[in-house]
């Protein structure tokens, strides 16, 4: 079977991360979380570094404030971070599902020829998730994540009074100012604003958009994502 690129796509909270794990579990395909790759570069970076790209000035403390308030980063900064990986992990042979990228037509436009180049158009696959607003911000108002992997963990009468991370015993935290109340309602507002654009890139160039009911069970949504794929 030829190496595929995956992106799965929708607004805050539509499980593309969920999907993303559940798929690379069942596929073993590389999981390219863009969030992941951003957080570790503010975590590893001092917040005075600045990177110099495309002749302009991006300092990691003004992408970590945007990073907080719910905007979206600098897409230039942000295809920098990427594109290193993705030629990387195609050099190795590896499939590849990304899970919040691109997020603007900027990345979109820079990235999906790279894709097509590296991967071919026919083994990209791109998946909309769709939920309601109100799915949206309730997900990210109950969203918590593992202190240690950094994975999220399904809101459920079950999952509701946990503490520690099932997995790993890790103390189970919320993202800090991305997952407020006032957040995810910006960040809902950047989705349709800059975020949801990137479908007309897609089809541009010529990759097939397949759509996938997020209201449904995670078991559902995960069988309408592996018949995507195929």
């Amino acid at each position: 079977m030829p190496k595929q690129a995956i992106m799965l796509f929708g607004p805050p909270g539509a499980g593309k991360g969920t999907q993303a794990e559940l798929l690379s579990d069942k596929t073993g395909y590389y999981h390219f979380e863009s969030s992941k790759v951003i957080e570790a570069c503010f975590n590893k970076e001092s917040p005075e570094k600045v990177f110099k790209i495309e002749g302009k000035s991006y300092k990691v403390k003004d992408e970590k404030k945007l990073w907080n308030t719910g905007e979206l980063n600098s897409p230039p900064f942000v295809v920098f971070l990427m594109e290193e990986k993705i030629k990387e992990l195609a050099e190795e042979g590896k499939s590849i599902i990304f899970s919040g990228s691109p997020r603007t037509v900027y990345e979109a436009e820079k990235e999906i020829p790279i894709l097509k180049k590296l991967y071919g158009i026919k083994n990209i696959r791109f998946i909309l998730l769709e939920i309601k607003a109100e799915t949206t911000i309730f997900r990210n108002s109950h969203r918590r994540i593992c202190e240690l992997i950094r994975h999220s963990i399904l809101f459920s009468p079950e999952t509701e009074k946990l503490t520690k991370c099932p997995l790993d015993g890790s103390d189970l935290v919320r993202r800090k100012g991305l997952d407020d109340p006032e957040s995810i309602k910006r960040r809902l507002e950047v989705f349709k604003e800059q975020t949801f654009p990137v479908i007309e890139i897609i089809q541009k160039y010529g990759v097939h958009l397949h759509k996938v009911n997020g209201e449904q069970t995670v078991a559902d949504v995960h069988k309408n994502v592996l018949n995507s794929i195929k």
